[in-house]
């Protein structure tokens, strides 16, 4: 079978790699029919993973963004995995030993594997997976399938900030996480603001009953945005602040926008720094909360937002590409941040 294989930093190529056997007890066998291209995968490539989050794995199948069909299940696998039906799939596998398993919260495991990242992933013909892992999904496209990982840690990232009906929230950061979160406020009855420095990003916000707001470039526009946001939200500013865009910058201004026994709730990703005068976090009593992947229920909670959200997170697709392809795919992707919202890697 074909898969693409980051094989070294810097180096993916699509290759044969053998068939999977047939599933055992427990497990399903599915062919990947569309597997979503996420920053995650370019900080793998580019080696700028950390060794704890993944970034030793080489040679690794990347895809942890998957839409599936089942192929074949083994004994005691649960009835409504049926051969045919298409499937979202949680990539999380916790050891189910440590302190964070024991409290129903796997995502942070101190030793969970990622499939993509610690695991081969979806971008082959065959994938072997625990049933566990794998979530019937009510939606015609495959690709909206594969939207529901990113869609899961949104709605992580929504109930850490405990999101509340009639709140108004701003989210840093337009791209798919941002956009994700957006939807997911409107789903739980608050209203969002979507802070981005493009244009385009902004409007498919709008598209999807979001407000949006253009980033300023410089000190002064920066202040001009932190300004309108926070007036925006309201009595003091927005009650909760969502960070999807893992700049030093964008979180800087959460912080600052954020209300008064606020949450200020960080979902972007980076290895950059910021400095922060303490005084702030007691001043205003705030909730400062890290979101990290999430558990089955809110994977589960995910699929069916993506069953009455499909058209929304169909429009996230900016980019289709065949598997052959993928290596080209990833650069585009990295390359141009401007114009790809979403990669799709399609595998009919």
């Amino acid at each position: 079978m074909r898969a693409a294989v980051a094989e070294s930093v810097g180096s993916v190529s699509v290759q044969e790699r053998p068939e999977p056997v047939a599933p055992g007890v427990g497990e399903v066998l599915l062919a990947p029919e569309a597997v979503g291209v996420c920053g995650s995968d370019y900080h793998f490539f580019l080696g700028e993973l950390s060794n704890e989050a993944g970034g030793d794995q080489f040679p690794r199948v990347l895809g942890h963004e998957i839409g599936a069909r089942i192929v074949a299940t083994g004994a005691g696998c649960p009835p409504d995995l049926t051969v045919g039906s298409l499937v979202a799939v949680w990539p999380l596998i916790g050891c189910g030993n440590c302190y964070p398993c024991s409290i129903g919260r796997p995502n942070v495991c101190a030793s969970f594997s990622l499939i993509g990242i610690h695991l081969d992933g979806g971008l082959q013909q065959r994938l072997m997976v625990p049933a566990g892992q794998v979530f019937p999904i009510a939606v015609e496209q495959p690709a909206v399938a594969a939207v529901v990982e990113p869609l899961s840690i949104a709605v992580q990232a929504a109930r850490r900030g405990r999101l509340a009906v009639g709140e108004r929230t701003v989210i840093f950061g337009g791209g798919p996480i941002g956009q994700c979160i957006a939807l997911v406020a409107r789903e739980y009855g608050a209203s969002a603001l979507v802070v981005d420095l493009q244009e385009n990003r902004l409007e498919v916000a709008r598209s999807n009953g979001a407000e949006g707001l253009l980033w300023e470039p410089g000190a002064d526009g920066a202040s001009r945005v932190v300004e309108a946001a926070r007036n925006w939200g309201g009595r003091g500013g927005p009650p909760v602040v969502f960070d999807a865009t893992g700049a030093a910058g964008a979180v800087a201004a959460m912080l600052d926008i954020v209300s008064r026994a606020g949450r200020a709730v960080q979902v972007g990703m980076s290895n950059q720094e910021l400095r922060v005068r303490l005084g702030v976090l007691t001043e205003k009593e705030l909730d400062v909360i890290g979101v990290s992947c999430c558990g089955a229920d809110a994977f589960a909670e995910a699929v069916g937002i993506a069953e009455r959200n499909s058209d929304a997170l169909a429009a996230l697709v900016s980019h289709e590409f065949e598997l052959e392809r993928f290596p080209e795919a990833l650069r585009f992707a990295i390359d141009n941040p401007t114009e790809a919202l979403k990669v799709v890697i399609r595998n009919d």
